[in-house]
């Protein structure tokens, strides 16, 4: 046999992964490019659940035209998010790696709960130093903690992200990013209605399931010698070997998944009642921001959902008049 390579790029689909996600927090792989204002290009909240609004149709080209229709919609509950770093990526054939970053001086106590916080950090001299090597800067992200205690939910231990800058040049983004350090950021800074977004997140994890219910393989005959729920066959009699494209019993669930182009029905950043008689189950009222995606989002109540600009170049739309949003129990 030849020379056999020890370490290579995984190979097929990640849609199809059947493997437990790391943490319960999706991972961002890749950005879109934009050639805009600076913005950030991602936000984070947490799901709450789903509901139903009645929208007035507004394309002309559909048959139920200027009439109501139900539409199912899913809630995700968006606090403020504090910006408290930036980072910069410098380009390699291998990847990108961190050129230089700076965080704050005075960084958020619950922090303490996630890592280490410096106790003797020159925060000026760090921001000076990324500042001085922007020429050589390929992205730009600013570090960014979410706030679950302001959500109400169960933990104090906020989730760190990075959100990538987009802009026209790194010296526009950096002045833009600057001016965020310390400060909070709210929904309505980064999407607007009409908008599409991917959501990343990890599903609901189902644990160990046999391999009908795990990939949909056929039930086999009454006639089978024992078990009927299992694979036809393992494999040849020569070479005598296990195939890894049989279905076998394993992890079901609990996989990092991205759904792209989800439309933003609302955004809201007011204080009024969207919360369905009895709170939504698992989850309970909501009293922040919120956000109305059309469709479902993956995973269960309080997972954390990070929502992308669209990496696959979708334009903004009209979004159709609500007329109602559905507040009955959903118990």
């Amino acid at each position: 046999m030849g020379h056999r390579k020890k370490n290579a790029p995984h190979q097929g689909s990640l849609s199809f992964r059947r493997v437990r996600a790391k943490t319960p927090k999706g991972k961002i792989r890749s950005w879109p490019s934009w050639d805009g204002e600076p913005k950030l290009l991602g936000f984070a909240g947490f799901k709450a659940g789903m509901t139903h609004i009645t929208v007035i149709e507004n394309r002309k080209s559909s048959p139920m035209y200027n009439q109501e229709r139900i539409v199912p919609v899913t809630v995700i509950e968006c606090p403020p998010l504090k910006v408290i770093g930036l980072r910069g990526y410098y380009y390699t054939p291998t990847g990108l790696k961190i050129a230089a970053e700076a965080l704050i001086k005075d960084l958020p106590e619950e922090l303490a709960r996630k890592m280490i916080i410096p106790k003797k950090y020159n925060a000026k001299s760090r921001l000076k130093t990324l500042k001085e090597r922007l020429g050589s800067i390929y992205e730009l992200r600013v570090i960014a903690i979410t706030n679950p205690k302001e959500a109400k939910l169960p933990r104090k231990k906020p989730d760190i992200l990075e959100i990538k800058v987009g802009c026209k040049s790194i010296e526009e983004g950096f002045a833009y990013a600057e001016s965020l350090l310390g400060k909070t950021v709210t929904i309505d800074a980064v999407f607007e209605p009409g908008e599409f977004v991917d959501t990343i997140g990890v599903t609901k994890g189902k644990g160990i399931q046999g391999p009908v219910r795990r990939f949909g393989i056929k039930i086999l005959s009454h006639k089978t010698r024992g078990v009927k729920r299992k694979p036809g066959a393992l494999g040849p009699w020569r070479p005598a070997r296990t195939m890894y494209t049989v279905a076998h019993q394993g992890q079901h669930g609990y996989h990092q998944r991205t759904e792209y182009n989800k439309l933003i029905f609302k955004i809201s950043t007011k204080e009024e009642n969207i919360t369905p008689a009895g709170g939504f189950k698992h989850y309970g009222v909501i009293k922040n921001d919120y956000v109305l995606l059309k469709g479902s989002v993956q995973g269960p109540a309080k997972r954390l959902i990070t929502l992308r600009s669209p990496i696959r170049n979708k334009k903004k739309i009209a979004v159709p008049e609500i007329a109602e949003i559905s507040l009955t129990s959903k118990m």
